[in-house]
């Protein structure tokens, strides 16, 4: 029934598999900041720039979704498709 229901296909067509999400670490912590990474899928890996980190409205734009205050701080060159975050701790209550 569903595999031949139009609206089961158009979900299929526009639901993009865990395979083309970015993947999201759990946070860890030093005295100073939380960090988390963000595994890109290949196809969203191939549009990042080679030298530079990203602005937030760049890393935003290919699709990665974070609260507010994560800086793309580092570039891991031997897997650069592992986007390098980190926020100041307390990020919230510093800015309330």
């Amino acid at each position: 029934f569903f595999s031949h229901s139009p609206t089961y296909s158009i979900l299929l067509t526009i639901m993009p598999s865990d395979k083309q999400m970015p993947q999201y670490s759990e946070k860890y912590f030093d005295d100073t900041y939380e960090y988390r990474h963000v595994v890109l899928p290949p196809d969203m890996a191939k549009l990042l720039p080679k030298n530079r980190l990203l602005t937030e409205a760049e890393w935003r734009g290919l699709g990665v979704q974070q609260s507010r205050g994560w800086v793309h701080y580092a570039i891991h060159r031997p897997e650069p498709h592992i986007m390098l975050f980190r926020r100041t701790l307390n990020y919230g209550q510093a800015q309330a």
